[in-house]
């Protein structure tokens, strides 16, 4: 994303107090689908290219955390040329475990058939390295329907994949996850199951309750089946069914976030808990520059009904809360942030993931660090900068708060050439904080590369 475009908007996003939305300021990210593994939750997540005029989307982002409000940069796992027989559009796709091995549903436009097709990549960790699980589409049939997959495996082991816009599609996986048994379904639209039916159905002159367009979410609570969607055609609010089979039939259960003042034309949900929590993401067109087709993340804490069903569920600015700490005595990647200004990140095989394109004002925040009352009296960081670098002001709670550390960045010969610097602790906090790191230096150019960070 380029840096004009962040910088004066993004400001505005940051005067309200505790801002987390959208989650990722870095760049956009569209179609959030979440999974919990171990004790973190990963969002997989599309990638609007920045100052776009259609959804021209050519790889897949991650991010992970495990507080809700820290969130880990993972890069680019998965790209078109991940997929030999894809050549454009990258969409809404979600991941899922398995056997130990993680299994990545996508879609794309396919060179086969010249129409958008379904597809599986294959990891042995939530972050890869994924490859096409197949070396061929898992469904392509020529036709434009096939986009936004959503899986989930059953209590019974049945692995079933639903897709599509403006018919809703389904296949039963194989216990491979690569193949399927059968044959293609579709969903049955009807008044009772999705507020309309089929689009091909649909009197001009009657008023629908609603209607299903895309970006279904398959998932499963207490025996009872739901399919989350976004609804009403454009501008899309979310709206979901539900059914005691997958199959069906499915009925209509109303609106679950409702057109609002989001900036982007679409939505397109996911659904996960994660310690003890419920979370629903959601996309907006909220960062600087953002709109319909420029696409980020949020976040949304709710509770379910006493009877099962959703609550309406409204887009804040204010995200959710945080559900554990950060810890500043371990080594902690610069590109962790709750949120930022200005800033991108890159990554190569070498290094990974890192902070890039830092300028004088500039600034990246953690949050709920936890010093508790130990002793430390030095701070640690991983840096390189090819001009004149910089520095980093370290600064509790606020971006004039308390200075704790400032560390001068030299050049260090190259962009990537990595140099750790070590300087004294100035002022001493304990308990939990807020910490920001301050950039500063000349006006007007890049400063240095940020890898990690840690105290001692």
């Amino acid at each position: 994303m380029k840096k004009s475009l962040l910088i004066s908007a993004l400001a505005m996003a940051t005067t309200v107090a505790g801002a987390q939305n959208p989650i990722v300021q870095t760049r956009y990210t569209a179609d959030p689908a979440p999974m919990v593994s171990g004790d973190r939750l990963y969002l997989y997540t599309s990638h609007d290219e920045a100052g776009a005029d259609f959804f021209w989307m050519y790889n897949w982002r991650l991010y992970s955390t495990s507080d809700m409000v820290n969130w880990t940069d993972h890069g680019m796992p998965l790209s078109l040329d991940t997929f030999s027989w894809a050549d454009d559009r990258a969409w809404a796709a979600q991941c899922i475990e398995r056997d130990g091995k993680y299994y990545w549903y996508i879609c794309a436009h396919s060179k086969l058939t010249n129409a958008m097709a379904i597809g599986v990549a294959v990891g042995d960790s939530p972050t890869g390295p994924f490859r096409d699980a197949i070396g061929k589409p898992l469904v392509d049939n020529g036709t434009w329907d096939n986009i936004d997959p959503t899986v989930m495996i059953d209590d019974d082991s049945q692995a079933w994949v639903f897709w599509g816009n403006p018919n809703i599609y389904y296949i039963r996986l194989n216990r491979d996850m690569i193949s399927y048994s059968g044959k293609v379904e579709k969903v049955e639209q009807t008044v009772e199951g999705f507020g309309a039916p089929d689009m091909k159905l649909r009197k001009k002159d009657v008023k629908y309750k609603d209607c299903y367009t895309e970006g279904p979410w398959l998932m499963k609570r207490d025996k009872l089946y739901y399919l989350l969607y976004a609804a009403g055609g454009v501008p899309e609010h979310i709206a979901y069914s539900t059914a005691k089979k997958p199959t069906g039939p499915w009925k209509y259960r109303g609106e679950i976030m409702p057109l609002s003042k989001t900036g982007s034309f679409t939505n397109h949900c996911g659904v996960a808990d994660f310690k003890g929590h419920s979370y629903f993401f959601y996309h907006t067109g909220k960062l600087p520059g953002g709109g319909g087709f420029g696409r980020s993340a949020a976040v949304e804490e709710f509770k379910y009904n006493p009877d099962g069903t959703f609550p309406i569920i409204n887009p804040t600015d204010e995200g959710v809360k945080p559900v554990g700490t950060l810890n500043p005595f371990i080594r902690t990647e610069a590109e962790t942030m709750a949120f930022s200004k200005g800033v991108e990140t890159e990554n190569n095989d070498r290094t990974g993931v890192y902070v890039s394109e830092i300028n004088n004002g500039d600034w990246t925040k953690v949050r709920e660090v936890d010093f508790g009352n130990r002793q430390y009296a030095k701070f640690k960081v991983c840096a390189a900068s090819a001009l004149q670098g910089g520095k980093i002001e370290v600064r509790a709670d606020s971006i004039g708060g308390t200075l704790i550390a400032t560390v001068e960045i030299p050049s260090t010969g190259g962009w990537e050439e990595w140099k750790e610097f070590e300087v004294p602790v100035k002022s001493v906090v304990d308990g939990k904080h807020d910490i920001y790191f301050v950039y500063k230096g000349y006006k007007g150019c890049k400063l240095f590369n940020f890898d990690w960070w840690k105290f001692e």
